[in-house]
């Protein structure tokens, strides 16, 4: 199979010559993030971090995506396997523990996880070391996209990591659908590639699909 013909129409959106430097970390291959290891895996990532200790349980079947075959088995193996099966020639690794600070991470990387306190630790561990960092929230089907890529949008990104006492109880993902985390995953992967075409990224977006809104927020708010 040829490279050429292979990624032919998306070449215009995502170049080649950038998406072949990017080294992909996702933290939590669960709804969101599950969705967003394919879409990169689909694109050509060459390499793929996944880093999740959590196993496919039946309640993953309907709202993350995971096959029936896959139940029991470490979401990090069950999310490599059909990664490899979407793109033989990127290379996975599956990391099946909770990120470290020693750990080995890629130049971009892709927050998916339940509460805001994990957020809040991945953050500060990653932080100086990546060059594009998104954060992808759902609750229901109320969806955030928290990119920090630039000065204003590393400032802004903090701030967005509230207290634990001011959260909804329960994790984020008490309430999920797979069609919200298809759409959350695309909307992290649409500033990746704005990011690859030297485009200004959005900070901040928030999207409610039941009442149909989307707020844009400036990272100086």
């Amino acid at each position: 199979m040829r490279d050429d013909e292979r990624y032919s129409r998306q070449r215009d959106i995502v170049p080649p010559e950038r998406i072949m430097t990017c080294r992909a970390t996702v933290v939590g291959v669960g709804a969101i993030g599950r969705q967003v290891a394919l879409q990169l895996a689909a694109m050509g990532i060459p390499w793929l971090q996944l880093v999740d200790f959590d196993v496919v349980e039946t309640s993953n079947l309907a709202s993350q995506g995971y096959l029936e075959d896959d139940l029991g088995k470490l979401k990090v193996d069950a999310t490599a396997m059909q990664c490899k099966r979407i793109n033989s020639h990127i290379e996975v690794v599956s990391v099946p523990q909770r990120l470290r600070r020693s750990m080995e991470i890629g130049n971009t990387v892709f927050v998916c996880v339940d509460t805001i306190d994990i957020r809040r630790l991945i953050w500060e561990a990653v932080r100086d070391q990546v060059g594009f960092f998104c954060d992808g929230r759902m609750s229901a089907e109320i969806l955030r996209v928290l990119t920090a890529c630039d000065a204003p949008s590393r400032s802004h990104y903090p701030a967005t990591l509230f207290r634990t006492e001011e959260a909804f109880v329960g994790p984020c993902t008490a309430k999920t659908t797979i069609y919200c985390a298809n759409i959350a995953a695309g909307m992290m992967i649409a500033q990746f590639t704005k990011h690859l075409r030297h485009l200004p990224t959005e900070p901040d977006i928030q999207l409610n699909l039941l009442a149909s809104e989307l707020n844009v927020a400036d990272a100086c708010l």
